[in-house]
């Protein structure tokens, strides 16, 4: 079919994703580095060059989500699809785990005796039981509401938020005070734009930059 590449392979269809990308921003990018990986692989799962203008880096997210991730951190997800969407086989390399807890029964008593949403509800379990370091809300504005009062308490330190919940209520809003909050880092888009998929990319990218790091430096020592 005329206009039709013919690459077939995953990896190779992933990379011309990528060139692609590259080839239509104009230089010099507006982001550098690992903070430009991260924001290729946002548009790379959402085909919205509008990321550029949205994302948001707290100074030191980079650098301490790559900490995290490299000694094999706890990651919890606000949806089962944000679950999935960070695959084994970038987590088992690096020894994390990835929990979303909106089907745990004892999550969902909790959130019917207090009358609250599963999200919130999630957030407050794992804030007192599992303690993840990589907090990656994509869906619930309430999740990371919550999760903004439990820091502001002083009573969860997460090593980074990945916040991009999306949609109409207190989705722009809670991203606004993520950005205004200074205790903790994160990674967030402005305004309305969000989602399960677009926040697992976030962490997939800093997945991929660790693992690669460990490559060349397998490579260095043989």
């Amino acid at each position: 079919m005329s206009g039709v590449r013919d690459i077939r392979r995953g990896e190779d269809i992933e990379a011309e994703s990528m060139r692609i990308i590259e080839s239509e921003v104009p230089e010099p990018w507006p982001f550098a580095g690992a903070q430009w990986l991260v924001v290729r692989r946002m548009i790379h799962t959402t085909a919205d060059f509008e990321m550029l203008d949205l994302a948001r880096f707290h100074p030191d997210a980079v650098e301490a989500g790559l900490a995290a991730l490299s000694r094999g951190c706890g990651i919890f997800t606000d949806t089962e699809m944000a679950r999935a969407g960070i695959p084994a086989r970038r987590t088992d390399l690096l020894g994390c785990t990835v929990r979303c807890l909106m089907r745990d029964p004892d999550v969902l008593a909790l959130s019917q005796a207090a009358g609250s949403t599963r999200a919130r509800a999630a957030i407050d379990f794992a804030v007192s039981d599992i303690r993840p370091e990589i907090y990656v809300i994509g869906n619930a504005p309430t999740a990371l509401l919550r999760l903004l009062e439990h820091v502001e308490a002083g009573r969860a330190t997460p090593a980074l938020i990945v916040g991009m919940p999306v949609g109409f209520v207190n989705a722009a809003e809670s991203k606004d005070l993520l950005l205004r909050q200074s205790r903790v880092p994160f990674i967030t888009v402005a305004g309305r734009k969000g989602g399960s998929a677009l926040a697992a990319s976030a962490v997939n990218a800093l997945a991929d930059i660790v693992l690669q790091q460990r490559k060349e430096g397998s490579c260095a020592l043989g």
